[in-house]
């Protein structure tokens, strides 16, 4: 996963941690560690890291528990968590699909800040109803505090933040396309991503101030995530209602079982000379196996003219082929996850529909005319 080191589960869920964590875990570490010393001298510099070292963990435990308030919504609804990551920015919980309705979509989104608000009402509470004091009573006003710009800073209105799929969910309640509810939140998104970077730049160049180069950093990826999800957006949005059939190959590669090579060469090799590989029907029409150019060539020609082509086929894998109902975005994720070119769409009784190739769903997203190579 991108360089990611997979630690464990959580309730179930892969976890993953990039490295760049272990940089900021290190820099906060240092930063508290470093706060507490100046605070209270009476801290030995061992005690001080140790300190510096446990509020850094508990501050990455609150953006871990701000993940999970996303993860469990999103199980109650149905929806597989493929992986918590933690990464430079924060967290990231990877869902397996999107929510069916706006409503399912807000809970998810708002669940992760409801989480920080009530882990700083706790952790505040503690606070004030306990006799701590000195360092731990530090460390949890900075606990609370960071728990409290957690939920606020995700709260803001722009996708990839918390806000920003709020925001999203609501106008899709409202014009009831959950497109332009991406759309518009991506937008959001990108003017929030160049605030920020003003805000980093303009210090920069006229005081020669780095306070806020973190801010340079976060709207770097504000931008890239806002207009990734308006790109996938209207991705999603042209191929809305298409299925695996509405883009499958006209006059795609199919010959019967029953095919003697000799009568294979002949009729389908020659006319259709850019095709190396062929999906191989029974007398039903079902798919039963495919045969490539490399297949015949095992045989010699002398005994091309009584072996039959159901006699050097191969089997297809049931991953590569899909229904031809199947939704043209499930098979777009298909392709990517398997790496293929191209899958077999067959009906639900099995019967071959023909051959999907990935280079027919970029012509169609390019709005380019859909060629073959037959």
């Amino acid at each position: 996963m991108n360089g990611t080191i997979r630690v464990g589960n959580l309730f179930g869920i892969p976890f993953y941690i990039h490295p760049s964590w272990f940089l900021v875990l290190g820099l906060v570490t240092w930063s508290y560690s470093s706060g507490l010393s100046a605070q209270f001298p009476q801290l030995s510099g061992g005690l001080a890291l140790l300190l510096g070292l446990m509020t850094a963990l508990l501050l990455f435990g609150s953006v871990v528990a701000h993940e999970l308030g996303h993860s469990f919504v999103a199980l109650r609804q149905g929806i597989d968590v493929k992986s918590i990551t933690l990464f430079i920015f924060g967290g990231l919980a990877n869902l397996e699909k999107e929510s069916n309705t706006p409503a399912g979509a807000f809970w998810i989104a708002i669940a992760g800040p409801l989480v920080s608000l009530l882990l700083c009402g706790i952790v505040t509470i503690l606070g004030v109803t306990t006799a701590v004091s000195g360092p731990l009573a530090a460390i949890l006003g900075v606990l609370a505090s960071v728990n409290l710009a957690l939920a606020l800073f995700n709260l803001i209105p722009g996708l990839p933040l918390d806000g920003g799929n709020i925001l999203k969910a609501l106008v899709w309640k409202i014009t009831g396309n959950p497109y332009k509810g991406v759309s518009f939140a991506s937008r959001v998104g990108q003017v929030f991503g160049w605030v920020a970077i003003a805000s980093g730049i303009i210090p920069l160049v006229f005081f020669g101030s780095l306070a806020n180069v973190w801010n340079l950093l976060i709207g770097f990826f504000l931008l890239q995530n806002a207009g990734n999800s308006a790109q996938f957006a209207r991705v999603q949005e042209k191929l809305d209602g298409l299925t695996a059939a509405d883009v499958v190959t006209n006059n795609s590669p199919i010959i019967s079982a029953n095919l003697s090579l000799r009568e294979f060469a002949d009729e389908q090799i020659l006319h259709k000379q850019d095709w190396r590989r062929f999906l191989v029907t029974d007398d039903a029409g079902q798919l039963v196996g495919a045969v490539t150019l490399d297949d015949l060539r095992t045989i010699p020609t002398a005994q091309w003219t009584e072996t039959q082509v159901q006699e050097i086929m191969r089997p297809v894998a049931a991953s590569n082929t899909v229904k031809s109902d199947q939704s043209l975005l499930e098979v777009i994720q298909l392709l990517e996850q398997q790496k293929l070119s191209a899958l077999a769409v067959i009906r639900e009784n099995g019967v071959l529909v023909g051959i999907l190739e990935k280079a027919a769903i970029i012509q169609l997203l390019q709005g380019q005319p859909i060629t073959h190579p037959a």
